[in-house]
């Protein structure tokens, strides 16, 4: 057994060890004797001089090593300032949990509280679905992507309205801005006074934190509103139970438990299954205001096992009412949507469609007959001008554009995300050498690219209706008449309870005759 004297703010401790000690695993050590993140973590010895992984080998073995001084890179003059008085520690009882408590000073309260904060900002994100991303990219990179860092603030402001409700203090604000550049010290703004008032800022209430806080406090406003309009209304936003019985877990902590062990596990039949466990659970974070926003993060596996829409509209609607649109749309609405075609003005896009839809023989750069055969009942239903904020109407073809987006192979799925600037409904990306030779879809949401579980449009266009009841988000403005039409029409799903443009009730008429 052999032994290193470690000195860390004003507590002197010794680490034990058997055989070669690396730099990474006395880091480890250091970190669980004194209970800090290891994240940054640097070495000196008491000549002041910062030992790398390079000399630690070389000096572990020296005999009159003396005591190897932890600290922080943030502040690394005050951690240094009262090491001298440690370099002297009694030998003769060694015992890994002897702590040498030595005098305090202002400099060493601040580094105790700094770590404090930044051991509570670690222990938030280790335990919350997405954390471990948020730390690795940073021990890789010493930065966060932009993406990243709002995943980043998502979670802690969750957490921090799920301590302390949805106006925290001041204080509280600030101490989540202080711990992160704590445990992130590349993160901090040398520029500012502080280095973290780009995520909180006090005197003027701006920040990262602090404009997340205001959109969760607009969104539980909001949401309070419209609990009495959902609750008369149907539709994708309406909040539903399962459609029967399900084996769903029924606290708080066994689903917790659930969605750690899905997160990490590559058995798909296991991620579905607690998939299942967790519908309640996760309808009911659905449709609070606050947590509604982390739905992928608690839940990745969205992201890339297909099946998982299919799987919570059925425990949702049943069987029967999942399988409606592709028993019923190719064998009976396809040619009556057709049909009902033949009173527009046929203009060339409209010619266009209807010609694919109807044979096998497609237009240059068109869609192929099944998704041809949707866009002429955007055409049929067409977006309305009630609710505009601007005058005009939007054209079908514009309109369709909100349903399908194609992307020709070899060009960047995540470019495509990351050209989003503003939130949008879900729509269908398909890519392919050519609209009528698509290879694969995604459902694009929240800027993130959900692969679909089948290759065929008809199957895409189904799971795309469901992950609007799934997610629990309302029908894209332009879309809501087509939307309806096949809610009422075809799913038959709320169908008293949802109120539709008058053009959407005569062409329903028309079609159920």
């Amino acid at each position: 057994m052999q032994t290193v004297r470690v000195k860390y703010k004003d507590y002197q401790k010794y680490i034990c060890y058997e055989g070669q000690l690396t730099f990474k695993s006395f880091l480890d050590c250091v970190a669980k004797k004194f209970d800090i993140p290891t994240l940054d973590l640097k070495v000196f010895d008491v000549t002041k001089t910062e030992v790398d992984e390079e000399v630690f080998e070389f000096l572990i073995q020296k005999q009159d090593l003396g005591v190897l001084e932890i600290c922080f890179p943030q502040d690394p003059n005050d951690s240094l300032s009262s090491s001298a008085s440690a370099s002297v520690t009694s030998y003769s009882d060694v015992d890994s949990d002897d702590t040498i408590i030595l005098q305090r000073s202002p400099a060493s309260t601040k580094r105790e509280e700094d770590s404090r904060l930044a051991k509570m900002i670690e222990d938030i994100l280790k335990n919350k679905p997405g954390g471990e991303r948020i730390m690795n990219e940073y021990a890789r990179t010493k930065s966060l992507t932009d993406s990243r860092r709002r995943d980043m603030v998502k979670i802690l402001v969750a957490q921090m309205t799920s301590d302390h409700g949805t106006s925290p203090s001041r204080r509280v604000k600030e101490e989540y801005a202080k711990g992160i550049t704590s445990l992130f010290p590349n993160l901090a703004d040398p520029r500012s006074k502080f280095g973290f008032e780009h995520y909180y800022n006090a005197e003027d209430g701006s920040g990262y934190l602090a404009w997340r806080l205001k959109f969760v406090q607009k969104g539980a406003s909001e949401g309070q509103k419209k609990t009495l309009r959902q609750s008369l209304t149907g539709g994708p936003k309406a909040d539903r139970g399962p459609f029967t019985e399900a084996n769903c877990l029924t606290t708080e902590s066994l689903c917790c438990e659930a969605i750690a062990l899905m997160k990490h596990s590559a058995d798909e039949a296991i991620v579905k299954e607690k998939m299942k466990q967790t519908f309640t659970y996760r309808q009911k974070m659905l449709h609070d205001p606050v947590k509604s926003s982390e739905i992928f993060t608690a839940f990745p596996r969205f992201l890339d096992i297909p099946g998982m829409i299919e799987q919570d509209f059925n425990l949702m609607f049943g069987d029967v009412t999942s399988a409606k649109f592709l028993e019923k749309w190719p064998t009976v609405y396809k040619k009556k949507v057709l049909d009902q075609s033949r009173g527009l003005t046929q203009t060339g896009d409209l010619q266009d469609l209807v010609q694919n839809a109807g044979s096998t023989t497609e237009v240059e750069n068109g869609w192929d007959n099944d998704m041809s055969s949707l866009m002429v009942l955007v055409h049929l239903l067409p977006p309305s001008t009630q609710g505009r904020k601007r005058p005009g109407k939007l054209s079908a073809r514009q309109a369709s554009e909100h349903l399908v987006k194609f992307l020709k192979t070899g060009t960047s799925i995540q470019g495509h995300l990351d050209s989003i600037m503003e939130s949008r409904q879900p729509y269908l990306l398909a890519v392919g050498t050519q609209r009528s030779v698509i290879h694969k879809y995604f459902i694009v949401i929240d800027k993130h690219a959900i692969p679909c579980k089948s290759p065929d449009c008809l199957a895409c266009i189904d799971e795309l209706f469901k992950a609007h009841f799934v997610f629990g988000t309302s029908y894209n403005q332009d879309l809501v008449n087509v939307y309806n039409f096949l809610q009422t029409t075809i799913y038959e799903i709320d169908v008293e309870n949802t109120k539709v443009n008058p053009r959407v009730a005569e062409l329903r008429a028309r079609m159920l005759n």
